[in-house]
């Protein structure tokens, strides 16, 4: 007898807002300035809407644990399948190690406290670990922990946006909302903070890979990703007025501008800027437990493939994958102990950018999987279709392909002198990402 499913339709659209909904970037997100509301806006219709569709549609005709993996595997082949393996794996541990960071900054913030190098580290070591083991727990186990978080963003979203408003009728606001200010600046350099926008919308194909634990996934899966795209649209842009409300945009920072806002808002710390701050606390290590699902899914299903090094594919007696998971705390916990001594001290931002352009980088290649599965397996069931004729599924593909591609480039290329120390080493740090790849999916390719 088959057991109940234990995923269901509102864990599934809390769960979206856990994952896409990503509270962190929200601050460098505001830092493009008033003109960010622009952005969202054209993003959500240019990118988010054809990702949601696409991912729905590949998520319920292609079912099971690769995911993302999978559908690029079975258009392009195992080699390209490896790299998408690669790149969606390797922003795992880089964007844990960075909100390692922010956790601990973020705690010394709310609490008033002087810790000293060692005491950070360990306390980053413990955040590391903790989410590890976790994530290594069945979804079905850990839907808690995602549920909580969801409610805890819902509260600081409705909180910050509240008194964003309130703020603006009494008091005024930090940044000048009028006419051209509102729209995009012509120039390249504003261009480049598109890709922190587009990472907030990503994450919806961690929400299909749970399908295996849900009543019927076939609606389910679609249902949330509408609902829960509709709650993190809002979510973002009252988060992104209340920040423009409470701080200028030349002195917003990318790690400490969520508790700043608050302080602004309110005028002083007090117990419940700290509560917020525990909260935000807690979500930084729910958000990493949630994409965990997904990621170590992917990686241990593309080592039983042998598209990438077998350590990835190492299970528990549950069927969980423990080698993924172990390996992320062991490269994550490396990068943590080696931010001291990196020049860059902003070491939140120089890790949470090369997540960023590795994100993205898996994801050019779902887009173009879909175009081609469409050509190439036209007689696939598929409970769910975007609609529309060629010239629909053209742009829905390559619109946001270019968009993608182009955010990229100018997250890593420097537009102007003034880029060259922030974006020289996410640059280096790329290649290098690629380097690696190759070699991994190399060398995996040998035990074929």
């Amino acid at each position: 007898m088959d057991k109940p499913k234990k995923f269901h339709l509102f864990d599934a659209v809390l769960m979206s807002v856990v994952v896409v909904m990503v509270a962190e970037s929200a601050a460098p997100a505001a830092a493009i300035g008033p003109s960010q509301f622009f952005w969202w806006i054209f993003l959500l219709i240019l990118f988010f809407v054809p990702y949601g569709l696409i991912s729905s549609e590949l998520g319920t005709a292609y079912t099971g644990d690769g995911g993302l993996y999978d559908w690029v595997k079975k258009a392009f082949g195992d080699r390209w399948g490896g790299r998408l393996a690669w790149y969606y794996w390797i922003n795992y541990p880089l964007w844990m190690a960075s909100l390692a960071v922010l956790f601990t900054s973020t705690m010394t913030q709310i609490f008033s406290l002087h810790l000293g190098i060692w005491v950070t580290m360990i306390i980053q070591l413990i955040f590391i670990w903790a989410v590890v083991l976790l994530g290594n727990k069945p979804v079905s186990e850990s839907k808690w922990i995602m549920n909580l978080a969801a409610i805890g963003k819902i509260v600081i979203v409705v909180g910050l946006g509240v008194l964003g408003i309130y703020v603006a009728l009494t008091r005024g606001v930090a940044n000048d909302y009028s006419g051209m200010n509102l729209l995009p600046k012509a120039n390249l350099s504003s261009l480049s903070n598109l890709s922190v926008i587009i990472f907030n919308f990503l994450g919806f194909e961690v929400v299909v890979m749970m399908a295996d634990d849900m009543d019927n996934p076939t609606k389910q899966i679609p249902k949330a990703i509408i609902y829960g795209g509709a709650l993190i649209a809002f979510f973002y842009l009252l988060m992104a007025f209340g920040m423009g409300v409470a701080v200028p945009t030349s002195k917003l920072s990318p790690s400490s501008g969520l508790i700043d806002s608050f302080v602004l808002l309110i005028g002083h710390m007090n117990w419940f800027v700290i509560v917020i701050g525990i909260l935000f606390l807690y979500i930084l290590g729910s958000e990493m437990v949630s994409w965990a699902l997904g990621v170590n899914y992917v990686a241990d299903y593309a080592a039983k493939n042998h598209d990438l090094p077998a350590i990835f594919a190492k299970e528990d007696k549950q069927g969980m994958p423990v080698g993924t998971g172990y390996l992320n705390g062991v490269v994550a916990s490396v990068l943590c102990i080696a931010s001291p001594f990196i020049p860059n001290q902003d070491i939140f931002w120089a890790f949470f950018s090369l997540n960023v352009v590795a994100l993205l980088m898996s994801y050019t290649m779902m887009f173009p999987a879909f175009w081609k599965l469409r050509k190439t397996d036209p007689d696939r069931e598929r409970p769910f279709k975007v609609k529309g004729g060629s010239v629909m599924i053209n742009l829905m593909t390559w619109v946001p392909e270019v968009l993608l591609i182009l955010t990229i480039i100018l997250s890593i290329v420097p537009t102007d002198t003034s880029e060259i120390s922030s974006k020289v080493p996410v640059l280096i740090g790329t290649i290098l990402t690629i380097i690696v790849g190759e070699i991994v999916v190399r060398y995996a390719e040998r035990s074929k």
